[in-house]
């Protein structure tokens, strides 16, 4: 194994929706390595596209690590804030900024000063925040919620996303001054698929983890789970083949994990065909030599000469259960096919009855995916 970067205290950690793993055997991920280490000796604002699961948390602590700053490197999800509290999370509030707001509080770019402050998921940042983010990015200061005063800050910036960005300024979810000022050092982590060298390290690396947690003794995949592990296409990535292993060792005997162990036949794969593009690509997405303008206002003119009433409504209702079936009820996937964050997502899902008043989804698939 090449190189092995992990999440501070991994061993204790439990599962989560996180890579906590992230070789560099393949030869993709062996450039993107010497990248990225060039990249960290710089004080560039760095842009981190990959899907889920890949490990841009982690490539961000290496980047960190790397960059000789003394600071602490803080990891925040924008898509775990709710639009009133993303402001006083990033930026801070003072003592009765809004109800609640029992005494003075820093935000999370204060807290970064002097390290690096990681966003990931930036694209579900509203666009109120992105105005905001980006003066701070300009200006290098910071002003609470609450107050006129501005605080200095000596903080590096790494944003990540799963979603295309070009895509979402285009549709108008995201600013394109943003865009480009988080751009300016950009690391595109590809899918597992599409780094196979790293598979079987990663396995490995897995196996160890668990069999050590669970005071098993030495443990090996046999030839055929190795080429189960390599001929799948993982479409949750790093965390997936993590939850895969983690079974397998659970029900190994002898010392060894067989391919039916690992129960990757029972298994969904990827959507829609494995490409060169980070962002899935899913069914829904019509073929290259077909129009959706004209498929679309066909569709359209038939129900149009029918006078059906609540047109948009329908749909809009259709667009979104069609896309969230297709996608498994996965949120992120759903988000990323239909070019939207997941906050605007989530708000068409709750008016359309596929999420619940509590936020969460009718389907456990998010949980695992």
């Amino acid at each position: 194994m090449s190189k092995l970067l992990t999440l501070p205290h991994t061993d204790a950690g439990v599962l989560s929706i996180r890579a906590k793993a992230l070789v560099f055997d393949d030869a993709r991920s062996a450039e993107l390595l010497v990248r990225a280490e060039q990249i960290a000796a710089s004080d560039a604002t760095v842009l981190i596209i990959g899907e889920t699961g890949t490990g841009k948390e982690l490539l961000a602590r290496h980047v960190h690590n790397n960059s000789g700053r003394s600071g602490p490197f803080i990891a925040v999800n924008c898509g775990a804030f709710s639009e009133s509290l993303v402001d006083a999370e990033l930026f801070g509030h003072e003592s009765g900024a809004f109800t609640g707001a029992a005494q003075a509080r820093q935000g999370w770019f204060e807290a970064a000063n002097g390290g690096t402050l990681f966003l990931d998921e930036i694209g579900d940042l509203p666009l109120a925040m992105q105005v905001k983010l980006l003066r701070v990015l300009q200006e290098r200061q910071v002003v609470r919620l609450g107050s006129r005063k501005p605080i200095s800050l000596d903080v590096r910036l790494i944003a990540a996303t799963n979603v295309d960005l070009h895509e979402a300024v285009r549709s108008g979810h995201f600013r394109s001054d943003l865009y480009y000022r988080l751009g300016v050092a950009t690391l595109v982590l590809p899918p597992l698929c599409q780094r196979p060298g790293d598979i079987l390290p990663l396995a490995r690396h897995f196996i160890d983890v668990y069999a050590k947690r669970l005071g098993l003794g030495y443990l090996k995949l046999t030839r055929e789970a190795e080429q189960a592990l390599l001929q799948y296409d993982w479409p949750g990535n790093i965390r997936e083949l993590e939850n895969v292993i983690h079974y397998g060792v659970i029900v190994s005997k002898g010392g060894l994990i067989h391919a039916e162990d690992l129960h990757l036949g029972n298994r969904a794969g990827r959507v829609g065909a494995i490409s060169s593009n980070p962002v899935v690509k899913h069914e829904l997405v019509p073929p290259a030599n077909a129009s959706l303008e004209i498929e679309v206002s066909e569709l359209l003119s038939r129900w149009l000469d029918h006078d059906e009433p609540s047109l948009f409504e329908r749909f809009e209702a259709a667009l979104i259960k069609s896309a969230y079936a297709a996608c498994r009820e996965n949120q992120v996937q759903t988000a990323r096919a239909l070019g939207i964050s997941r906050n605007v997502l989530r708000t068409h899902l709750k008016h359309h009855g596929l999420l619940d008043a509590g936020g969460k989804d009718q389907a456990l698939s998010n949980s695992i995916l």
